[in-house]
């Protein structure tokens, strides 16, 4: 469902944190870095920390890496009893993100590292594809309480490169939120 400013969506999690190979970067590109707090994310910064690995392994053009003590993030990630949504980016540096890591999801039984992943993918930019099999990381939660898989696909991959090709990201307009 959109509305004007907002739009809620799905995700589902796996477990094993397995990481693909790492994606190929052309040469003299610029990375866009974007940082995190999690300060707020409650029992989930571990599963957050390897939701963000996830997405390091998997491209080159963007890196995510928590913010420093009294540096200002990017994306602020807020443990919540609802269920996860994340505002769709792309976030830029500078920029704003949330990341609402919701509980409801966790009750329900999906991964907690799928969670994450999931959910920085709508931050780097990629809208949920529903329904999806569980080999798309943004298939969210028709992928099922037993997939399991936390990385994005290689056409999920080489999106979010080319949205942060050459260390441009371009703005949205609107801030939407996607669960």
């Amino acid at each position: 469902m959109l509305a004007t400013t907002a739009m809620t969506a799905t995700l589902v999690v796996g477990t094993a944190a397995t990481v693909a190979p790492q994606a190929t970067a052309d040469v003299g590109a610029a990375v866009v870095t974007i940082t995190y707090s999690d300060a707020r994310a409650g029992e989930f910064k571990d599963a957050v920390a390897q939701g963000v690995a996830v997405w390091n392994a998997n491209v080159t053009s963007v890196r995510i890496q928590k913010a420093a003590s009294g540096q200002r993030a990017d994306v602020q990630v807020i443990a919540d009893p609802g269920w996860p949504r994340a505002t769709l980016g792309p976030v830029r540096p500078g920029g704003s993100g949330t990341v609402w890591y919701g509980r409801e999801a966790v009750a329900d039984g999906y991964n907690l590292v799928r969670i994450a992943s999931h959910e920085f993918g709508h931050i780097l930019g990629l809208p949920d594809i529903k329904p999806g099999p569980c080999s798309s990381l943004m298939s969210g939660s028709t992928g099922g309480v037993s997939c399991t898989n936390v990385n994005p696909n290689a056409s999920e991959r080489n999106r979010v490169q080319s949205i942060y090709a050459n260390g441009f990201a371009p703005t949205a307009t609107n801030t939407v939120v996607i669960g």
